[in-house]
């Protein structure tokens, strides 16, 4: 695999790690709700705070992309996603990495029910290897075969810095039936998530050729058969044959979920991290908070995950203030047809900024 190849494939699929202006550009059922996802417009509006700032933040969403949605939300003491402003919150769209949280919220379902332990190891090997990332991160997909990372260090790798390796690592742990079922749990949007993908699935689907077509054409329950017979074989650079910046299948073959459903497993996780087995991961989701840059002493806890790929961008944080108020700012935009601009991560995390500031 070319290295300009893997960092664009970062590019395309990775965005843990992005931060303010320093950003890297761009990361439903696959019938049914991905059609409704496309209908959704920003005309589907419900606010409860003053007019001015919120259409203003409106407005800007709409310019980044033909799909958007969009909340803001404050979570209340029983992990209730309260609105004080949504966009088409309600509608499942392609969400690339933020697939992660659930990824996450499974394995500390798993480690309060003491089956996994943060110290256990996990080894790296090449049929677990996938890309997106760039080598500077650290990231797993440059270590040796043979590498032995701990669950925790592999946990903070996937959320820090998106790394896809790292999640593929955790889905094979935890079992990808386990990541659906927590996803019945925080959200309406399991079943389109069905078979769930790995990173390195998803990648060689989209961008190996007539692969995904293939897949599409294979009837949804002999999917998962599909995966491990004809995709799971194949080495990941064979990628490089259909390789594009270009969105490819964002509407069919995606992790998918709504800013409704981000909400709630943000407030999910923060249930989970007030168990002590799984206080480890207020540590792991608040790395890296994509330059938000919240005064600390007003918002002492934020967290944050985004995703990406060619045509498509989520971003959420959830943060608490000093007097021990959550909120959840979630947005997601996306366009099946082209790619999103350049300065669409920078836009939003300052549409985030701007949010908060209405929110305190």
């Amino acid at each position: 695999m070319r290295r300009g190849l893997a960092l664009a494939v970062g590019i395309g699929l990775a965005l843990g790690a992005c931060t303010g202006s320093d950003a890297p550009s761009s990361e439903v059922e696959p019938s049914s709700s991905a059609s409704s996802a496309s209908s959704a417009s920003s005309s589907e509006v419900t606010t409860t705070a003053p007019e001015p700032g919120w259409a203003r933040i409106d407005r800007a969403l709409s310019d980044l992309g033909p799909d958007v949605g969009f909340l803001a939300a404050r979570v209340a003491a029983d992990g209730t996603c309260d609105p004080v402003h949504e966009v088409a919150s309600s509608t499942a769209r392609p969400t690339g990495s933020q697939f992660k949280l659930f990824v996450l919220g499974a394995l500390a379902e798993q480690v309060a029910a003491g089956r996994i332990s943060w110290d256990q190891t996990l080894t790296v090997d090449d049929a677990v290897r996938s890309l997106g990332n760039a080598p500077e991160t650290g990231a797993l997909q440059f270590v040796a075969a043979g590498t032995s990372v701990s669950v925790e260090e592999a946990a903070t790798k996937m959320i820090s810095i998106s790394d896809n390796t790292a999640a593929d690592l955790l889905l094979g742990l935890v079992g990808r039936d386990a990541v659906v079922e927590q996803m019945r749990r925080w959200t309406e949007s399991a079943a389109a998530n069905e078979p769930f993908f790995t990173t390195r699935q998803m990648l060689l689907l989209h961008y190996v050729t007539g692969l995904a077509d293939q897949y599409l054409a294979t009837p949804p329950d002999e999917r998962a058969a599909f995966l491990a017979a004809s995709v799971d074989p194949l080495p990941i650079g064979d990628i490089a044959s259909g390789y594009s910046e270009e969105p490819r299948f964002i509407e069919e073959i995606e992790w998918f979920a709504s800013p409704d459903d981000v909400c709630r497993t943000f407030a999910g996780l923060q249930e989970q991290a007030q168990d002590p087995a799984s206080a480890a991961l207020s540590t792991v989701l608040s790395r890296e908070v994509a330059g938000i840059g919240l005064d600390p002493s007003a918002w002492p806890t934020v967290w944050y995950k985004g995703g990406s790929e060619p045509g498509v961008l989520t971003l959420g944080w959830l943060a608490t203030t000093s007097d021990g108020e959550t909120f959840v700012v979630e947005a997601m935009v996306s366009n099946p047809d082209d790619a999103l601009s350049p300065e669409s991560i920078t836009d939003l995390v300052g549409l985030a900024q701007d949010t908060f500031a209405l929110l305190a």
